[in-house]
């Protein structure tokens, strides 16, 4: 029972290592109700198959009452069990725990002999069962298995089989072990025989030995879930009597009694409940009765909890596990309903969050969550969703609204919802969708749109909106759109759009177009011919519109009368003509002008215009034009209206005027020749002073009819248009702009207008009918079709020559270039440009004399000695001199002659024998003559020729002149020899041979090996490659390297870099291994940067690590650093270096001394530490002994140390073999349970020979024992000699390690290149031993003269010893002062004050640097970016000098360009200096001229009216005189009279009337006199500016000489900076200052710039004055000429006005004189400005130069220090080069 218990115990622990945590309860997770006896209360519901009595009274026997008296019972179960009057009961329920004192007296008990039985609990619900615990009265079943239902019997699965021999009892069930808590397995533990009373079997659910991992799961849950419980007794345990003995009696004593049945467990609540309450029908006062109905928590509901509450479907149902409850959640219905169920659809759709959907939602509402309204209604957004009032129905028109009226349920601004809005079909609006949308009509149910488009064109509706009438769907159209649908425009409309009136006007042009209508699209006009453009405004390429002027007839190609003739005129470059065509007709009077007209294009009036050039003073009076027809004019023609008198029309030609238009217009028609005929009758009044009648001419230039535009429908229709277009073209006066030659550019409008007017009048545009040859393009003008002519080519089409050209081609026409000198006319043959010369002229321009003569206009003979018959027309020099003969007259020999060229001397020249005549292919000298004292001809000869006849090649050429054709070329050397070495070069080939300049090659055009460079610049340098870093094969000595030939760069070992290989690439070092530059291997995490020391391959390590590469610990530290280090524990007294070994922490010791601290003296030596003194040799031979026995000694060891292990079991195996199979025999025979009587004899004799042999056994054992300890003493004084022997060999142990450490490096090397090394070694010392033994056995050998030398050597160490040893100490002081002296060199403040950083900083954490610092390219670092240093400094300085430098570079550019504008300035002054004065010479000649002539005249007429007023005259002498005066003649020549005539024609042609011309003479005068004044201003601003000019020039030489010394300055700042030192930073303030007064000077010399560019600007106003006054004065000439042909009559009287208002304006002129002079002031402020700049520049210069004797008395002090630094660096370097040459 005892035993029962104690399982209990266990059982129980087991049940409850398996269940959750209760403390937390269950609002803090999973909770379990307690655990109890599910057999308490259910006696009823637990039946067992069988049971003893039942029926009737029944007889069992009890085997285990082996000494009681009685051994028989009785058995009746037929009445409940009572403890005092009814004990013999045995039903089922007898097994239910009661804790009562007769629980032993009530069992329950199966029939006798049954084997089959079983016992069943049903329970009412789901249960957790943990364990089961059965205590048997009798034996415990043979086999039994026990099963399990969920499902109340409906299944069962079973737990477990329990049999004694499970293999035969249950086949095929495995036996285990058990792995898992559900595995099913047959075991044996609880079947056996015995004990025969009290026997247990124990199950438990979950088995302790089992980790289970997850309590909750659902493998587990279903585990322990049940509803029924079975236990099936299958086999009963028998003593064997019953298979001998088969009565009945017999079976009395085999039965199933069992005093308890425990089944433990809890109701199944699935962690919801911590209780439990009876089920309907089942009584709650039974005292430890287990409930079957969960109270269940976390919304749950059910018997076991397994659903969740009503109404709280949210959340999956799920057992509670742990702390998690998976509590039910109750569904969101808002109010609107109080059912709900879980979806595992909406569950999973949610992410596993919400998966309840509420169920009949009332309210109007619908949704998972009762959150939406149903269809038809809206969410109100006032109210809250949980409002029963919510939902409100839709108000939407069913026709206009989609789905019938349906609207947003809700307010949504994501989705665009809005609660309430009616959702309109696509064309229809309004908040309940009853009207159509703008641009839509007829709403309809049975449209689905609601309403049909209004189809409005939105271009042309009103507005730019497609809106019609809502009922018919007529659109709203804009003012020039029509159409239903506002789509098409009004006639003469185009363009529909968007504008205000949506169609814009055709406007196409009146002319270009046939009327106003155009395409609606494109808005094209209908165009006449060759018109384009949209509004037909433009003319195809290659026509016109005409000008008003097109129909244009010559007066010099009309057919003419008497006394007409043609003048031709010439063109004047620069002038524009004042005439059309090649001239005019002169008409004298009397002449008729006859023009044949038959190109009328258009049947209208025109008017006449007539086009001259009036040659008399006065007006030509009267000229007839007459139009003559062809035949009478029909009535119904256009001009059916004209009379006879229309055709019959007189004008004057007024004299001031160049053209003039008839009265009344023309009409002429299309398709009719007409002839004009001009009768010019009459010019003056014949009655005149002087009768100039019979003479007067006119100059007829040109007839044009114009057409008259009031004849033209566009200007007279009478409508606003043509009314518009009429006041347009009066306004502009396009009519006016047409009648002169000369116009001004026209109007846009009236070009618009006149284009109109041409398309009409020619029904189109006219081709330009360019003429090809004369026209640079088919394409002309398309304003009047004017061509762009070739040069000196005329005429609209560019068809003819100019006057005065000629050969009319495709390159123009030529310029007859008639010379003044000697042709009549400038004009010359237009084919042929032959002019018409004057006598004794002759060529075709008449420039030159006849052949053999010169010197045009007084043409003389050539004198050319008989050699040439023609010279140079204007220069006589003779051309083609014959005979060998040369110069301007043949009175020399020519090139490559020599003699006299006098004929008749008798030595006429004769070719140069140099070697051969100029013309034989062989004549190399340019020239040669005769020596007069020996007759020798002496050439001169060419370059690369030499020798007396140039018969061989100079030095530097070569060639073979000898032969025909054959000449000497330059040696092509490069310029490498020396050009005066006759064998520089072979004379022959060519080829160098002494080529100079380290150069080589045929033409010595590459560098020598071992030199590098440009060897055609002479600039091959030696290469200068590092020995060390150079490959080998390149250097012969060290200091014979070859290079690259182009570029010196040396061929460089791996790793190394830069042009002479001299230092190692990035992150390499080694350069003096002479192998190349080896990898620095730095750890990337433990050092500072992958770069290291170039010397020593020294990694720049972080803090905490050290060796080479950073890979160890720190100095003087050992261990890993990734984890410990520690510091090196060594006794300074014994180590080699104060590093250990950073693995081990060993010292490395001295010779002679061990230990790990190196504090001991070592093996073989003897002292006290650290005194060790070698032991005695007789040492190593002991020592030898005892590494013997120390290695036979460790070999007993380890044999001593293994039978410790194993023991001495090697001579007992046999007898304990035996002792093994007597006990398997006996085991054999104790597991039979059927044995007989012999087997148990066997059994017994078995033991007791065991029993024998174990004493046997036990005896020796013992005996053992005792042998044993008397070994172990042994052994413990050979322990303590073997730890003798071990604390002698510790130290050679170690030493051993070390040794095989150098061994395992030895056997991991190559071994094939160990073994080469090896042999070779030994060869060499087989060699080394042959020749050591030859030395000693031959005479003379190496030995006996090393004796030899060495007697010689002692005698001179003896001789020498006391010398040497004084130089030997007397070097040692020197170096000690040296080192001294070395020792007390501070390398930091040098880099401070050089480079600007402190000395003591290293090279990678400097930003400026220092001595050997480079930076990443390998460049030498020192000095930078805010560095103070000296090199920082000069760097500053030389970039300030630069600047410098080029700011004044600018400034002398700037000066320069000042300089060169001031000396045009002046030549310009100086010209229209010049212009002034002659056009002030020509006023006053002119002024003089006339008063003299006026005077003259005075006089006359007094004479004459004097004359006539004396009494006496009679009429002979009145007679007289008039002859006499008629007589009178004006002294000048025809000629100059004609031209003086025609000039004042010109000039009085625009006179009408005599008030006209005193006024215009008068404002002449005015103007002559005022510009005469403004001239001689102009001359004294002129001279002003000259002299500044001058004065700003000097002042530019000046700074051009302080821009010399400034740049001289700059190179010596520029040489002097490189190294300098701290001391520049005076230097730098004044050059600030410096910078300063630069600054002012480019200031100043901008003002003098600005105020010359003023002088600049006056000065031309003064060229254009002067050249006004030039222009007015020659017209004031003219006009005071033609005054002076018309003064008589009245004109007399006017002159004297003339004269008084001359005198009047007199103060004008005085006015200006003033003015003249405040410019004249002005000029001087000016110049006194200037100068007072040039003194401050001079200023500026001076400051300069003082600062420059400044800088470079700086520089001289800055010598010292460089020479000072370079000896400092100096000694670096050697310092540097021992270090890097220490191995």
């Amino acid at each position: 029972m005892q035993a029962s218990l104690v399982m209990l115990v266990c059982a129980l622990a087991a049940a409850v290592a398996q269940e959750p945590d209760h403390a937390h309860g269950c609002a803090h997770g999973s909770c379990y109700p307690a655990t109890g006896d599910l057999l308490v209360g259910r006696e009823k519901n637990l039946k067992a198959s069988s049971t003893c009595g039942m029926r009737k009274k029944e007889s069992y026997c009890i085997v285990s009452h082996l000494q009681d008296e009685k051994k028989c019972f009785y058995c009746d179960s037929r009445r409940p069990y009572d403890p005092v009057y009814n004990t013999i009961n045995h039903r089922i329920e007898n097994v239910i725990t009661t804790f009562k004192p007769h629980r032993k007296k009530s069992w329950w008990q199966s029939e006798n002999g049954k084997s089959d039985v079983d016992v069943q609990l049903d329970l009412e619900a789901e249960f957790h069962f943990t364990h089961l615990i059965m205590t048997f009265k009798t034996f415990r079943p043979a086999a039994l298995l026990i099963e399990r239902s969920a499902d109340f019997g409906r299944t069962w699965q079973v737990y477990r089989y329990f049999a004694y021999d499970c293999a035969t009892a249950f086949p095929g069930v495995s036996q285990g072990p058990l792995r898992k808590v559900d595995d099913v397995i047959c075991e044996s533990r609880y079947s056996d025989i015995e004990p025969s009373t009290e026997g247990e079997v124990i199950y438990r659910v979950l088995d302790p030995a089992i980790r289970i991992e997850d309590p909750y799961s659902p493998n587990i849950q279903n585990q322990l879930k049940i509803t029924n419980l079975r236990v099936n007794f299958t086999k009963l345990h028998t003593l064997g009597d019953n298979l001998l003995d088969t009565r009945p009696e017999i079976k009395e004593k085999y039965y199933y009694a069992m005093y308890e049945l425990v089944v433990r467990g809890n109701c199944f609540c699935y962690g919801h409940a911590s209780e439990c309450a009876p089920i309907e029908g089942i009584r709650d006062d039974i005292e430890g009765m287990v409930h079957g109905r969960c109270v269940c928590n976390h919304n749950t509901k059910g018997l076991n909890c397994e659903q969740c509450d009503d109404f709280h479907n949210d959340l999956p149902w799920r057992p509670a596990e742990g702390r998690n409850t998976n509590a039910c959640k109750k569904c969101n219905c808002n109010g609107h309903s109080s059912q709900c169920h879980f979806d595992m659809a909406v569950y999973l759709a949610t992410g596993n969050v919400s998966g309840g959907v509420c169920d009949d939602c009332l309210h109007n509402t619908m949704g998972r969550n009762c959150e939406m309204c149903k269809p038809f209604y809206y969410k109100d957004p006032t109210k809250d969703i949980r409002d029963p009032r919510v939902c409100i129905a839709c108000d939407c028109d069913p026709d206009g609204s989609q789905n019938g009226g349906m609207c947003d349920g809700h307010t949504d601004p994501s989705l665009g919802m809005v609660g309430g809005q009616c959702r309109c079909k696509a064309n229809v609006e309004g908040p309940r969708c009853d009207k159509c949308k703008a641009g839509f009509f007829g709403l309809s149910a049975d449209n689905h749109q609601g309403c049909q488009p209004c189809r409005c064109d939105h271009r042309g509706t009103v507005s730019g909106s497609s809106q019609c009438d809502p009922v018919s769907g007529d659109c709203f159209c804009k003012r020039l759109v029509t159409g239903r649908s506002c789509d098409q425009c009004l006639p003469e409309h185009w363009a529909l759009s968007h504008d205000l009136n949506g169609c814009r006007g055709c406007e196409c042009d009146v002319g270009g177009a046939l009327d106003n209508h155009c395409s609606m699209e494109s808005g094209q006009c209908r165009c006449r011919s060759h018109m384009t453009g949209r509004q037909c405004t433009q003319v195809e390429s290659g026509y016109f519109f005409m000008a008003l002027d097109h129909y244009l007839y010559e007066a010099e190609l009309a057919k003419m009368g008497q006394g007409c003739t043609v003048e031709t005129r010439e063109h004047q470059p620069g002038r524009p003509a004042t005439w059309t065509g090649i001239g005019f007709a002169r008409v004298p009077v009397g002449g008729t002008l006859e023009f044949l007209i038959s190109d009328i294009p258009y049947s209208m009036e025109y008017d006449l215009l007539i086009r001259y050039e009036s040659q008399m003073p006065r007006d030509w009076e009267e000229v007839r034009v007459t139009v003559i027809r062809p035949g009478p004019i029909p009535t119904s023609s256009p001009c059916g209206n004209t009379i006879p008198d229309d055709d019959r029309l007189t004008v004057s030609l007024p004299a001031g005027a160049r053209f003039v238009a008839l009265p009344q217009p023309v009409c002429l028609e299309r398709g009719v020749t007409y002839t004009l005929r001009f009768e010019f009758t009459r010019y003056q009044d014949a009655n005149s002073i002087l009768n100039g009648a019979a003479n007067a001419i006119v100059l007829v230039d040109s007839i044009a009819f114009l057409p008259r535009y009031s004849s033209l429908e566009m200007f007279n229709a009478g409508d606003p248009a043509s009314n518009s277009r009429k006041q347009t073209y009066e306004r502009y006066r396009c009519h006016e702009s047409a009648k002169s030659v000369t116009r001004p550019l026209m109007s846009d409008t009236c070009a618009k207008l006149i284009t109109s007017m041409s398309a009409i009048i020619n029904d189109g545009a006219l081709p330009c009918n360019c003429d090809p040859q004369g026209s640079i393009s088919s394409v002309c003008d398309v304003r009047g079709g004017q061509c762009r002519c070739r040069p000196n080519v005329i005429g609209r089409r560019c068809d003819q020559c100019a006057p005065g050209t000629y050969g009319f081609g495709p390159s123009g026409c030529i310029a007859c270039g008639c010379s003044l000198e000697g042709s009549v006319t400038r004009l010359c043959d237009k084919f042929t440009g032959q002019c018409q010369c004057r006598p004794g002229a002759y060529g075709q321009q008449c420039d030159r004399c006849q052949a053999g003569h010169w010197g045009f206009p007084n043409c003389r003979p050539c004198q050319c000695n008989g050699h040439a018959e023609e010279c140079h027309h204007r220069t006589g020099a003779c051309i083609s001199c014959r005979d060998n003969t040369g110069g301007d007259k043949c009175d020399r020999c020519a090139n490559g002659y020599y003699g006299n060229p006098v004929l008749g001397s008798g030595s006429q020249c004769r070719p140069c024998p140099c070697p051969d005549g100029p013309n034989s292919g062989r004549h190399f000298a340019a020239s040669c003559y005769q020596d007069n004292r020996n007759r020798q001809i002496v050439c001169n000869c060419n370059q690369g020729y030499t020798g007396s006849r140039c018969e061989d090649c100079a030095p530097g050429y070569y060639g073979n002149p000898s032969q025909p054709g054959g000449r000497c070329q330059p040696c092509q050397c490069n310029n490498n020899i020396d050009m005066s070495d006759m064998d520089a070069c072979d004379r022959r080939t060519g080829e160098c041979k002494k080529c100079l300049y380290n150069t080589e090659g045929p033409n010595c055009g590459i560098c020598k090996s071992g030199y590098y460079g440009d060897a055609s610049r002479r600039n091959c340098r030696k290469c200068t490659c590092n020995f060390l870093g150079t490959a080998q094969s390149q250097c012969m000595e060290r200091d014979e390297c070859v290079c690259q030939r182009a570029n010196g760069q040396c061929q460089c070992l791996p790793n190394v870099i830069g042009l002479t290989c001299d230092h190692c690439a990035p992150n390499h070092w080694n350069l003096a291994s002479g192998r190349g530059c080896e990898s620095c291997g730095c750890d990337p995490n433990n050092s500072v940067t992958s770069s290291c020391n170039e010397f020593t391959g020294q990694c720049q390590c972080r803090d905490g690590f050290g060796g080479k590469t950073c890979t160890d610990c720190q100095e003087n530290y050992w261990g890993d650093p990734r984890t410990q280090c520690r510091a090196c524990d060594c006794d300074w007294r014994g180590i080699e270096t104060s590093q250990c070994n950073r693995v081990t922490g060993h010292c490395v010791c001295q010779q002679g001394v061990s230990g790990v601290r190196c504090d001991q003296c070592a093996r073989g030596f003897s002292g006290q530490f650290p005194n060790c003194q070698p032991c005695h040799q007789c040492f190593g031979d002991w020592d030898r002994i005892v590494q013997d026995l120390a290695v036979r000694t460790k070999a007993l060891a380890e044999r001593a140390h293994e039978i410790q292990t194993t023991g001495l079991t090697g001579a007992y195996e046999k007898a304990f073999r035996d002792l093994e199979e007597k006990l398997a025999q006996a085991q054999g025979i104790v597991n039979a349970r059927n044995a007989t009587a012999a087997a148990v004899a066997t059994l017994m004799e078995l033991i007791e020979d065991l029993r024998a042999q174990i004493g046997e056994t036990t005896d020796t054992l013992n005996r053992l024992e005792g042998d044993l300890t008397i070994v172990q003493d042994s052994n413990s004084e050979a322990s303590k000699e073997l730890s003798a022997l071990e604390r002698e060999a510790k130290e050679l142990n170690l030493t051993s390690e070390q040794l095989h450490r150098h061994l395992d490096i030895l056997k991991n090397s190559n071994f094939l290149g160990a073994y080469d090394s090896i042999r070779s070694s030994y060869n060499r010392s087989r060699d080394a031993e042959r020749r050591a033994n030859e030395s000693t056995t031959t005479r003379p050998s190496t030995v006996s003269q090393s004796a030899d030398t060495r007697r010689r050597t002692e005698r001179l160490i003896a001789a020498k010893k006391d010398d040497f040893n004084r130089k030997n100490a007397a070097n040692k002081r020197a170096l000690g002062e040296l080192n001294t002296r070395a020792q007390g060199l501070d390398m930091k403040k040098i880099n401070e004050k050089v480079c600007g950083a402190p000395g003591d900083a290293p090279c990678a954490e400097s930003p400026c640097g220092g001595a050997g610092c480079r930076d990443d390219e390998g460049n030498r670092h020192c000095g930078g970016l805010n560095c103070n240093g000296a090199v920082a400094v000069a760097d500053n300085a030389l970039e300030r000098a630069k600047h410098a430098e080029k700011e004044l570079n600018k400034a002398m550019g700037e000066v320069e360009g000042l300089f060169t504008k001031v000396a045009e300035a002046k030549t310009k002054a100086e010209e229209a200096k010049g212009k002034a004065q002659a056009a002030l010479e020509k006023a006053t000649a002119t002024k003089k001229k006339v008063e003299r002539s006026n005077n003259d005249l005075r006089d006359l007429i007094k004479q004459i009216r004097d004359f006539l007023t004396q009494e006496g005259a009679d009429p002979d002498s009145i007679e007289a005189v008039a002859n006499h005066v008629l007589e009178l003649s004006i002294p000048a020549s025809p000629q100059q009279i004609r031209h003086l005539a025609d000039e004042i024609k010109d000039r009085v042609r625009s006179l009408s009337n005599v008030d006209a011309i005193l006024e215009q003479t008068q404002d002449d005068v005015r103007k002559a006199e005022q510009l005469l004044l403004d001239a001689k201003r102009a001359r004294q601003h002129a001279e002003g500016v000259k002299n500044t000019a001058e004065t700003v020039k000097q002042a530019l030489v000046d700074a051009k000489t302080a821009q010399a010394s400034a740049e001289k300055a700059i190179a010596r700042a520029k040489a002097d900076i490189r190294e300098t030192e701290t001391r520049l930073a005076q230097i730098e303030s004044e050059t600030s200052n410096s910078e300063k007064n630069l600054n002012d000077a480019m200031d100043r010399l901008g003002n003098l710039g600005r105020e010359i560019d003023a002088l600049k600007t006056k000065r031309a106003n003064n060229s254009m004055a002067a050249a006004r006054a030039e222009e007015t004065a020659t017209m004031a000439r003219d006009k005071a000429n033609e005054a002076k042909q018309i003064l008589d009559g009245q004109l007399t009287d006017k002159y004297y006005e003339v004269q008084q208002r001359v005198d009047t304006k007199a103060k004008a002129v005085q006015d200006a004189k003033k003015r003249a002079e405040s410019l004249r002031d002005e000029a001087k402020e000016l110049l006194r400005d200037a100068q007072n700049k040039l003194q401050r520049l001079a200023e500026l210069e001076k400051d300069y130069e003082e600062n420059q004797r400044t800088l470079e008395g700086k520089a001289r002090q800055l010598d010292g220090l460089e020479d000072k630094m370079k000896a400092i660096l100096n000694d670096i370097n050697k310092q540097i080069q021992i270090y890097n040459t220490c191995q």
